[in-house]
């Protein structure tokens, strides 16, 4: 019911500051703005869509050649002893588990391509275990968290836009960054947990955080050192060779296993398509009502308004001109980015001044919350969220506030 009143709230909010523009600051063009917007982003919605089809109907095929070979069970059972406590509902040795590992996996390395269809194969696995199929289990909504809390270990893409941008250091971010995105993952942890009264001081639950802590450690030691440009080859390396060998891995698996590949491959492919389509509604949904907010103003109405309240405190405001970054971020990724790339390309601040640093770390501290929810929960046709954007929401703020934390400490 969450999402229903805050999608409700996106259209009537900004159709009241759309009518308060037009009538009190004379601005008649306001709803023909929204209208164009609206229809852009319903496009924008069905291309992302569509988009997706090659890729999901590639890498479902690759995932239930896994399943057929057994590879998936695999990692399940190898992960029993940190999963069966995050997820209490699902069963042990579920493919679901290998699967959602997968997806954290991805994520972490920066690789959405993989990351999206083997998440909403996750969904679609934990969607089977589910008895009330439009509503969320609790085992959902803790994957889609902890997916929406953006835990990232190389933000490749930030340092890619800082370097275009004429940075002196564009890799600087990178570890403020890197404590930024694992408050925010751990936000959503707390939060979930809260919610579902899940014990997160049990050893296996504080082994696998323990283990998540030290692979970022040892990423960090490995690649601190190397200039950008190295950066983000090594890091696409990294990732493209591991990318690589699980698909190798899955296929020699289901040669040596007597299946026959091919058909199992297509068998799974078909489901690419179906996925592809069914989330267009959902996706449409929402990225229509965020851009009726945001053409609006409402975005700015908010910003202002944190700015003059701390202002009033006497709080320092440096802070003020990259929260867009962090605040859009929760509706769109394309949006932030391009708050961001504003950022650096203003002579006023530029990709090395303060702002320009927080907006980067914002960027890569969170995640686009409402569009994981449309597609996650939209692809298996969830309609009652229960309390997956409450906690989404949760670690997002907390978030925005570590990266303003962190950037204060680090550079101001």
């Amino acid at each position: 019911m969450a999402l229903n009143f805050v999608w409700l709230a996106f259209f009537i909010i900004a159709f009241l500051v759309g009518l308060y523009k037009m009538i009190f600051l004379n601005d008649i063009d306001v709803f023909s703005k929204v209208m164009n917007g609206m229809f852009d982003s319903a496009k924008t919605g069905a291309e992302i869509s569509i988009g997706l089809v090659g890729i999901m109907t590639f890498w479902l095929g690759i995932m239930r050649v896994g399943e057929k070979a057994g590879m998936i069970n695999r990692m399940a059972r190898l992960l029993n002893p940190f999963f069966t406590k995050l997820f209490p509902g699902v069963p042990k040795n579920d493919p679901a588990l290998g699967s959602v590992f997968m997806n954290f996996s991805a994520n972490a390395l920066g690789l959405d391509n993989a990351a999206t269809p083997i998440g909403l194969k996750a969904m679609k696995q934990l969607q089977d275990l589910n008895p009330t199929p439009e509503t969320a289990t609790n085992a959902q909504i803790m994957f889609l968290v902890l997916n929406t809390a953006g835990l990232s270990i190389i933000p490749t893409s930030v340092i890619a836009m800082r370097l275009a941008q004429g940075s002196a250091n564009p890799a600087e971010i990178f570890i403020p960054t890197l404590i930024g995105t694992f408050i925010s993952f751990m936000s959503g942890l707390i939060a979930v947990a809260f919610f579902q009264r899940i014990n997160l001081f049990k050893p296996s639950i504080l082994a696998f955080v323990g283990i998540i802590a030290g692979f970022m450690a040892l990423m960090l030691f490995a690649i601190k050192d190397l200039p950008p440009d190295r950066m983000a080859a090594v890091t696409g390396a990294i990732g493209g060779t591991m990318i690589i060998g699980i698909i190798i891995a899955f296929l020699v698996a289901g040669m040596l296993s007597k299946i026959n590949v091919y058909e199992v491959f297509i068998d799974g492919a078909k489901e690419g398509f179906t996925t592809s389509v069914m989330i267009i509604p959902y996706l449409v949904a929402i990225l229509v009502a965020i851009s009726a907010f945001r053409v609006t103003g409402c975005l700015d109405f908010i910003i202002n308004g944190i700015g003059s309240f701390f202002a009033m405190l006497g709080v320092n405001t440096d802070f003020v001109p990259a929260l867009p970054v962090g605040f859009m971020k929760s509706l769109s990724g394309g949006g932030a980015r391009g708050f961001m790339v504003d950022i650096f390309a203003d002579p006023r601040y530029g990709p090395d001044s303060f702002v320009g640093r927080l907006a980067s770390i914002m960027n890569g501290s969170t995640e686009t919350t409402f569009y994981v929810l449309a597609v996650y929960f939209g692809s298996v046709g969830i309609k009652n969220t229960r309390h997956a954007l409450v906690c989404g929401l949760i670690a997002d703020l907390i978030g925005i506030i570590a990266a303003i934390i962190i950037a204060y400490i680090f550079y101001h």
